[in-house]
This record gives structure tokens, C-alpha cells and sequence, in this order.
């Protein structure tokens, strides 16, 4: 048997996760004292209101080994395979404790894949895989689809404000819009892993029809793109950019999916972002 394993950077929905029997490896949210697993321990909207309030900004952590080591332990079966699909290992810990995990089990098939990305590109890798392996595709042949894929996908998305990805280390390259930010509104991008500055725009209008513009143009018409819209607290602006772009490219169903308490810490509320894998 094949086992997916995915984290909760993915976002994946929880009746999809159920659905295709994918374990998903909570993120650890810190705030001052406290910690909590993210989606067990607290919720996004527990999450937001602490957020709203605090003082001082919160911290995430990797999930520890452990984590990895009971799935392994309780799921394992003679010739089973565990594919543990998760985001860049230069944004997050998560390839780290997976693989740390993996060491303590040398004889189960373990393989760990960085796929360079987060959010709805990584939910969307996990549930192909999954979808795979339902259908009898071997271990081999999955993680080489899933690699292949890696290079073609993309993450654009916008932010209220750059000061969650300057405090919480992972703002890249865009640390040189850090100072402008008042007079732009940035266009980001995930690439090689990191977050990088891809445009400017004068207004948050213009910069998300400059957006639009770009998905348009980069991802392929219909399903195989499998376009996902990203936001965190703007679930009206996620629907309406959903059903634009599923319009135009001829989608008749775009997932919208809520960025989780992980990587809100880092971008901050109001983010709102699209993602999908661009042609081959």
C-alpha cells in the first residue's frame, strides 16, 4: 500500500484529507509561552482574533519528528510505501523533521519530496498522488509525476502590509521593497522556493488585475491547470476571483481554499493569492 502524507501548509480540506486517507502532519503556531498544533490545537478563527490582538507577532515551528514517527509506526504494513509530500525546505522545517523521522525507520519505504511550494499548489501534488495510488500507479511512477509537475507550478498572491513576511524571516528577495511598500502594492511570487518580488503596481485594484492578467496568461485553459484561489480573511475577494478566472478559463469549478495559521503568521491577514501549475 502507498501512503500520502502531506502537512497542514497544504491547506488541504479536511473532507478531502478524509476522503483520500491523507494524514495531515500539523504546524506548530507560538505565541510568547504557548504552542499550539495548528487545525488540533487551535482553529484559523481562534487563530486570527490572537493574531488581531497581539502585541507581539507570532512565531511557527516545524512539526517535531515525532509527529512523522506515529504515522509511521501505527500505518506501516509489510511492502507499504510512505510518500510525504511537503513545502520548500527554504521556507519551512517540515522536509527536515520528515526526513529526521524516516532515519529512525530504515527498513519501511520512506521517501520525503520537497516540492518547492506551498499553499494549494502542494494541497493539489498531495490528492494527485493520492489519486494515483487509488488507482494502482506504483511508488516510482507517482514521485515521478509529482517531480515532473514541481517545476511548472506557481504562487502569485498579494499583502496588505510586507511586515509579517520582514519579522517572520521569510520575505527573499521582496526585503528590497521593504521602506516602499506605502507607495506599491507588490506582486509576489514563490520562486526557487523563496518569496520574491514579481511586480509593482500604485493600487491594490490595478496590482489584482495585473494578477488576473498573469494567471490568464500562464495557466493552461480548463481543469489540467488545477487553479486554486488562496485567502486569509477575504472570502469575498476569493470568491469573485475565483469565479472571474474560472470564467475566462473555462474552469467549472476553482478551488478556494483558506491559507492556514502557519503561513498567516508569516503574510499576514488579507492576503489573497492564485495557484496552478503552468504547461508543460
Amino acid at each position: 500500500m502507498i501512503h500520502i502524507i502531506t502537512d497542514s501548509t497544504a491547506g488541504l480540506p479536511a473532507d478531502l484529507a478524509q476522503r483520500y486517507d491523507i494524514p495531515v502532519i500539523p504546524q506548530v503556531i507560538v505565541f510568547g509561552d504557548e504552542s499550539y498544533l495548528e487545525g488540533i490545537e487551535i482553529d484559523q478563527a481562534a487563530f486570527l482574533q490572537r493574531l488581531r490582538a497581539a502585541k507581539t507577532l507570532p512565531t511557527t515551528a516545524a512539526p517535531p519528528p515525532g509527529l512523522f514517527e506515529d504515522i509511521f509506526r501505527t500505518r506501516a504494513a509489510p511492502g507499504d510505501t510512505f510518500l510525504c509530500i511537503h513545502p520548500s525546505a527554504e521556507i519551512s522545517g517540515t522536509v527536515r523533521s520528515a526526513l529526521i523521522a524516516a532515519a529512525d525507520f530504515p527498513d519501511l519505504d520512506i521517501r520525503v519530496i520537497d516540492t518547492r511550494t506551498i499553499a494549494g499548489p502542494l494541497a493539489t501534488l498531495a490528492l494527485l498522488a493520492a489519486q494515483w495510488a487509488q488507482e494502482g500507479v506504483d511508488a516510482d511512477a507517482i514521485v515521478g509525476r509529482v517531480q515532473a509537475m514541481i517545476p511548472r507550478a506557481q504562487l502569485y498572491f498579494l499583502v496588505d502590509t510586507l511586515e509579517y513576511l520582514q519579522k517572520g524571516g521569510r520575505i527573499g528577495g521582496a526585503a528590497a521593497l521593504i521602506g516602499s511598500v506605502l507607495q506599491v502594492k507588490p506582486i509576489l511570487e514563490l520562486r526557487a522556493g523563496r518569496v520574491e518580488p514579481l511586480e509593482r503596481e500604485r493600487t491594490h485594484r490595478k496590482a489584482l488585475e495585473r494578477l488576473q492578467e498573469l494567471t490568464r496568461a500562464q495557466a493552461p485553459r480548463g481543469p489540467e491547470s488545477h487553479l486554486s484561489v488562496l485567502h486569509a480573511g477575504a472570502a469575498d475577494a476569493a470568491r469573485t476571483l475565483a469565479a472571474n478566472l474560472g470564467r475566462d478559463l473555462a474552469i467549472p469549478e476553482v478551488m478556494i481554499m483558506e491559507l492556514t495559521p502557519a503561513i498567516v503568521t508569516h503574510a499576514g491577514p488579507g492576503v489573497l493569492g492564485v495557484g496552478f501549475f503552468a504547461a508543460s
